[in-house]
């Protein structure tokens, strides 16, 4: 964080803050002024009258620093005004906005309770012994103690929202960071796992069979072509710069031919239904998990070939990938499920399945081999 920016922050900070002080001085000065006019038998306000009145609302401005410093002020300068006997009960208007701050700052609720229980006694003995002060009577009382119990429940109120907001935020945020960390996981696994493989063919073929290892060479090197594009994709939105670099397209199903002629693996597809336009979730779930499954073929079940089926369906989308290797790595059973071993993959799969309102199982299958099967509604929000 920059001094510029320091700056500017506390600056807004105090602009904050004196816009609430103000409106308290106009409240105090204002109330009392109209007041004062048909006031019989007290002493008329004058320049002390508004100084203590402006005093207790100025001092609002300093609440975030010391709330119960602050509190103490305004009490002080309501007494005196008080005492002075100077017409009319809007002097208090600063002190119901300080026991509000309090409150809705954080402040432990029985401690400002106790303080405003205090408070009103304070007020009530000094005006018994003297009754000309503004809460002698039980009128008096009656405004002062519904006054100083609405800024306590206020406050509170005030607070609870507050904090539910933080907490949405901050689950917000959570969960962006948990989006973005899927994606960046499921394209650099992916090509990551593309280039793995290739780069052994390529080691392989190169001293025998030299002129078949270009082909490899190539692969690997779409592979990483196709990995920066997207990574750089992804940054850029985090970043809002280079809006004019050239980006990946959009990962959708309707990609997926050249998803599948990128995986070094034979992969038998077979759509049945009609395809059709997606919801913007569904088809990203969609096309990630086909791409973290062929993945995850190509990395574990060694040499193994793969069957990819996508069901659209009146209501859903059925994505089933199978292949003939030997399993999921070291004999894991189904990811996420509670419990169970599995991949970091496996479970991205599982809470984007999630995230899109469907549901993901993974597991061995009986024949030999491993089985992804996603369903992912169409017609229901996630």
């Amino acid at each position: 964080m920059t001094v510029a920016t320091t700056v500017r922050d506390r600056m807004a900070r105090r602009g904050s803050a004196l816009a609430p002080a103000l409106a308290v001085v106009a409240a105090a000065v204002v109330g009392s002024a109209l007041v004062a006019r048909g006031a019989v038998g007290q002493r008329p306000l004058d320049w002390l009258g508004y100084a203590l009145l402006a005093a207790g609302g100025t001092a609002l401005i300093a609440l975030r620093r010391s709330p119960f410093g602050v509190l103490a002020f305004t009490v002080a300068a309501g007494f005196v005004y008080d005492v002075l006997d100077y017409p009319g009960g809007f002097y208090l208007v600063a002190v119901y906005a300080a026991v509000f701050a309090a409150v809705a700052l954080g402040r432990s609720l029985r401690i400002v309770v106790a303080v405003a229980v205090a408070i009103f006694a304070l007020f009530l003995i000094a005006d018994v012994p003297v009754p000309r002060g503004h809460v002698v009577d039980a009128v008096g009382s009656a405004f002062f103690i519904g006054w100083m119990a609405l800024s306590v429940v206020a406050g509170e109120l005030w607070r609870v929202q507050r904090a539910r907001l933080v907490e949405t935020e901050r689950r917000a945020v959570e969960a962006e960071r948990l989006r973005i960390a899927r994606e960046l996981h499921d394209v650099l696994a992916h090509s990551i796992a593309t280039i793995k493989v290739q780069a052994g063919v390529a080691a392989h073929l190169l001293d025998r069979q030299p002129e078949h290892a270009r082909s490899a060479l190539l692969a690997i090197d779409e592979a990483s072509k196709n990995a920066l594009r997207e990574l750089r994709g992804t940054l850029g939105v985090l970043r809002q710069v280079d809006e004019d670099a050239p980006r990946a397209p959009t990962p959708s199903l309707a990609h997926l031919d050249d998803l599948v002629a990128g995986v070094p693996l034979q992969v038998d597809v077979s759509v049945t239904g009609e395809a059709r336009p997606l919801p913007a979730p569904v088809d990203l779930a969609a096309y990630r998990i086909v791409q973290e499954s062929l993945t995850n073929v190509a990395r574990h079940a060694g040499p193994a070939a793969a069957t990819l089926s996508v069901t659209y369906g009146p209501h859903d989308l059925v994505i089933q990938i199978d292949d003939d290797g030997r399993g999921a790595p070291g004999g894991a059973s189904p990811a996420g499920e509670p419990g169970e071993p599995g991949g970091t993959g496996l479970v991205g799969m599982r809470e984007r399945a999630r995230a899109a309102g469907g549901e993901l199982h993974a597991g061995p299958r009986a024949e030999g081999g491993f089985r992804v099967r996603a369903r992912l509604p169409l017609d229901s929000p996630p």
